[in-house]
């Protein structure tokens, strides 16, 4: 069957028409925008800093359904001129829909100043963790600010069902001596705490005595429970703070400085 040429023009706009009418499968992982942010974000965050004594950085952590909290969250720190950057704690997603990475992708993205996103429990549904790696990257990951050594981690042993190692000793082990010369201090983020039940608990005291290898541990940072969290989990001096998720509109602020470090809440 032949088309008179004068339906040629209406059938392509139907056409055309219906490719924006395409739903595409929620976990399709179908990536739009920027990818490898961490990365990009860290070689911005390194030559920043680079002759810093001073840095001072926010964590928070589980924006997932919280749009509108996070939009007002990254408006509000942008009216700040103090910050160097910020650590989202993990729980982008809620479901490990491939729009919710890229939605809260492009909302962070409005930073003035860069930020990276570690791997949080519910980033790790469907195919949340290809989507993860396409957008931000290795769910394991460092960098250096001034002269301290920032040790990002996957610690949800609980959606991987043990079928490997998270914590991972290896890469935690290669970065007690990775780039050794140009650190002095450590902070090590992670998305759940150690004695949380979705830690792999069974490690949760080898996994202590390998951190503390670090030079100069300052503290550890997490977030995953919904609320803020301070606590000397094992009593060596090491502290752990655990940001509040969005909803509850506060985030940390941590200064280190060559003295020590000091750390507030913010609100907004």
């Amino acid at each position: 069957m032949k088309f008179p040429k004068l339906l040629y023009p209406s059938f392509l706009c139907l056409l055309m028409a219906g490719c924006d009418m395409i739903d595409y499968h929620p976990y399709d992982v179908h990536i739009s925008g920027e990818t490898d942010v961490n990365a990009h974000n860290i070689a911005q965050i390194e030559q920043n800093c680079q002759n810093k004594t001073t840095i001072r950085f926010v964590t928070m952590g589980d924006s997932q359904r919280w749009y509108n909290e996070t939009d007002d969250f990254v408006s509000h720190l942008n009216k700040r001129d103090d910050i160097d950057f910020v650590i989202h704690g993990g729980d982008v997603s809620d479901f490990g829909v491939t729009d919710e990475f890229l939605w809260q992708r492009d909302i962070m993205n409005k930073l003035k100043i860069p930020y990276v996103v570690l791997l949080g429990n519910h980033d790790c549904l469907g195919t949340g963790e290809e989507t993860y790696r396409a957008i931000f990257g290795d769910p394991n990951f460092s960098f250096i600010a001034g002269r301290v050594k920032f040790v990002c981690l996957n610690t949800n042993a609980i959606e991987f069902d043990y079928s490997r190692p998270i914590p991972d000793f290896e890469f935690l082990a290669a970065q007690i001596s990775d780039r050794e010369e140009e650190f002095d201090k450590t902070v090590v983020s992670m998305h759940i705490r150690p004695f949380c039940s979705e830690f792999n608990n069974n490690v949760a005291h080898v996994f202590q005595r390998y951190i503390k290898e670090f030079p100069g541990l300052q503290f550890c940072t997490s977030a995953h429970e919904h609320h803020r969290f301070e606590k000397d989990l094992f009593e060596d001096g090491i502290m752990y703070y655990m940001s509040d998720c969005m909803k509850n509109r506060n985030y940390y602020i941590f200064t280190i400085t060559p003295d020590g470090y000091e750390r507030e809440v913010a609100y907004y």
